[in-house]
């Protein structure tokens, strides 16, 4: 999900009010989401030529407004990751191993067969679930990990390789979890017709490009001007940008998938089933893991919250490059936010609450800092 600043001082460490540690534009994100999604309706049934309008403007089959819209969404996220500290969190093969088989292999697996419990005879909105389940969470995940109190340092470095990994491993992931494991258990992908190099390409645009400029603008930024200024001062200018990006994109999509919305508001309830059931396994199965595994409090909210979130950036991207701005992938894709964001805010005072229990016994000296 896109982070509109940059990340919040963890909220007083005991303040209750959890969700006061938001910027005004974060803590109202689902009142934006919903807001951005009746405007695109309005404009829907006011401008019947806009598909026709988008259409005329296009670039390699994608519009160019879409097109925009996602890189500027996703680009003040990854001016945020710190690429060089990646070895700070690295030496800690517990929270990495945990990380990597979470999100990577658990994530997807997860996703993949609550799309085809929930959804078996909705094609197009399970196949966007399952891209959603693909692209692994890097950017709102540093606003839910400091609200819980979590590794600042660890969610950083979590957030960089799941960046770097989404680029290599997103096209791999797609084509064996949306066409060989389907032929494997039988299932019928008879009426799924797409193109695997389509969204490699699609990755490398959307996912690629922006990470590029990122890490080159942190580089030449602190440089330029020193850390302090480009983490106070510049990042906090285009973290909003972020979120503008995002809702432009949704009033596009729901100004041309307006028909399909109001006529059938059962798929769209549909669709946000399976993404509450994943919210709930995934944040609930990576806090036991941390506790099984013996990380301190802060490395296991950290480890469950990069588990739970997903990048709807990139899976909004990758539905509208590979199946259409039309399609039900799409629509797949812009529902996630707003299930996403109450569900882990949700999450959040769980894990304050789960946080209490940890130190109900007399703490240990942390392996990681020395410190209780």
């Amino acid at each position: 999900m896109t982070s509109t600043e940059s990340a919040p001082a963890a909220v007083g460490r005991e303040d209750p009010n959890v969700v006061a540690g938001l910027s005004t534009l974060d803590r109202f994100l689902p009142v934006w989401i919903i807001a951005a999604m009746a405007l695109g309706l309005g404009l829907g049934r006011a401008i019947p030529g806009l598909d026709d309008a988008l259409s005329k403007v296009e670039l390699g089959g994608i519009s160019v407004p879409i097109a925009l819209g996602l890189l500027i969404m996703m680009y003040p996220v990854l001016a945020k990751v710190r690429y060089d500290r990646l070895d700070t969190v690295t030496g800690d093969r517990r929270l990495m191993v945990s990380s990597l088989v979470l999100n990577w292999i658990v994530g997807p697996a997860v996703m993949f067969a609550l799309a085809w419990i929930f959804l078996p005879d909705l094609p197009e909105y399970r196949t966007g679930l399952i891209i959603v389940g693909l692209a692994r969470c890097i950017a709102m995940v540093i606003i839910w990990n400091d609200l819980a109190c979590g590794d600042r340092e660890a969610a950083a470095v979590l957030v960089a390789l799941n960046s770097v990994f989404q680029v290599v491993a997103f096209g791999v992931l797609g084509w064996f979890y949306l066409q060989v494991l389907p032929g494997w258990l039988g299932l019928d992908t008879n009426d799924l017709h797409f193109s695997t190099g389509k969204i490699v390409v699609n990755v490398l645009v959307f996912l690629g490009v922006p990470l590029l400029a990122g890490y080159l603008t942190r580089l030449f930024g602190e440089k330029a001007r020193g850390r302090e200024w480009y983490e106070s001062r510049f990042l906090p200018r285009i973290g909003p940008v972020a979120l503008y990006g995002l809702l432009f994109t949704i009033v596009i999509l729901f100004a041309l998938q307006g028909k399909t919305i109001t006529s059938q508001p059962a798929d769209v309830a549909r669709i946000a089933l399976p993404l509450l059931a994943y919210f709930a396994l995934m944040w609930g199965g990576a806090f036991a893991l941390g506790r099984g595994v013996r990380l301190p409090y802060p490395r296991t909210a950290t480890l469950a919250f990069t588990a739970a979130g997903n990048n709807f950036e990139l899976a909004i991207a990758v539905a509208i490059g590979t199946f259409g701005v039309t399609s039900g992938q799409a629509l797949s894709g812009v529902v996630g936010p707003l299930i996403e964001v109450p569900v882990l805010v949700g999450l959040v005072y769980v894990s304050l609450w789960l946080r209490r229990r940890f130190t109900t016994a007399p703490e240990q000296p942390s392996p990681y800092t020395g410190a209780p």
